[in-house]
């Protein structure tokens, strides 16, 4: 089978190995498609934390069940897979925060991920793929991303929430912050992702820093109370640093977005406020089967936002454009057929 490693920033390969066998409470999939992620941006650049190389990336990933005992799965069925796998043990499993597992493997991030043509996975994060197709099970795990960040907010009806960053992450922010009833604020730099957040996702506002003062804009929106939710899906420690600036006063800042570096503020007017600040970190299964539960009775349709497809063969060569703000991409997918 083939399979494209990370061998260090800025340069993947295309290798060669055997098909993987299955172990006992393992299954064999083969891999269909491939959402690529801010993960794999930041890896492949060379700004990921937690990561070493050289390491096959992707853990968004539909799939075709091929073999195993899994219970209720036969051949054929179309999957898709929690990618964190946690140890069981640790205080924060103990409490049911598989998230954010003390000795937590990310596929694709801690260990070898999906960019190949077939992998095995435990049985045990398995999850059907409850008639949804391959395009829409490969956005379920960003989806479940954003979906844990407006659970760990507590979004509801009378909040105003302003997401930061309009990408794949920021986007499911969004869906999920007005399937919660609140109203919706966007900020990015990109009036291409903005307008689309606007027209396609019935964001509420938009806020492009290049053009506004965000502080200054977000109080006119607000009638000068800010916003009661910030979500943060930059990974922009700059970005970050600065939504001290548009929490309101019993506000929450959720951290959704990772970045290598410090958070800085002023102590005096986040302690005033009685604010809030969290972070927000992969996802639980409550959050995948919701996901699930929103695709299929249409609350969400993620089709609208893949707006860029490429090959496994041509994926290596395509990648530079695929990740190039100037060509307008929302989300691309790699297929194998």
């Amino acid at each position: 089978m083939k399979f494209i490693v990370c061998e260090k920033p800025q340069e993947f390969k295309l290798k060669e190995k055997e098909i993987p066998e299955p172990k006992d409470g393992e299954v064999l999939l083969k891999i269909k498609r491939i959402g690529i992620c801010g993960t794999d941006i930041h890896a492949f650049g060379g700004t990921q934390p937690y990561f070493e190389y050289p390491r096959i990336l992707g853990h968004e990933l539909a799939a075709e069940y091929v073999k195993g005992n899994a219970a209720g799965f036969k051949p054929g069925d179309k999957v898709t897979f929690i990618p964190y796998f946690n140890c069981g043990t640790c205080v924060a499993c103990r409490n049911g925060l598989t998230n954010c597992c003390v000795n937590i493997k990310v596929f694709g991030v801690h260990i070898d991920g999906g960019m190949a043509e077939y992998v095995t996975i435990p049985e045990q994060y398995l999850l059907h793929g409850q008639g949804l197709d391959y395009d829409e099970l490969a956005l379920v795990e960003p989806l479940a991303i954003a979906a844990h960040g407006v659970r760990r907010a507590a979004v509801k009806s009378t909040d105003t929430v302003l997401v930061m960053g309009a990408g794949p992450i920021g986007i499911g922010l969004i869906q999920f912050a007005k399937i919660a009833g609140a109203k919706v604020i966007v900020m990015d730099i990109n009036d291409y992702r903005l307008n689309f957040c606007k027209t396609e996702l019935n964001a509420d506002e938009t806020i492009n820093p290049l053009n506004d003062d965000v502080a200054a804009k977000l109080a006119e929106l607000t009638n000068g109370d800010m916003a009661n939710v910030v979500i943060d899906a930059t990974g922009n420690q700059k970005v970050m640093n600065s939504a001290f600036n548009y929490i309101s006063h019993g506000g929450r800042f959720v951290l959704v977005g990772l970045q290598k570096g410090e958070l800085s503020f002023s102590h005096p007017d986040f302690h005033k406020r009685e604010s809030t600040l969290m972070s927000s970190r992969n996802a639980t299964i409550e959050d995948f089967e919701y996901v699930m539960k929103c695709l299929k009775e249409g609350k969400i349709d993620p089709k609208k936002y893949i707006t860029h497809r490429t090959s496994f063969s041509e994926m290596i060569t395509d990648f530079g454009q695929l990740i190039d703000p100037k060509n307008n991409v929302i989300k691309a997918l790699i297929e194998i057929e």
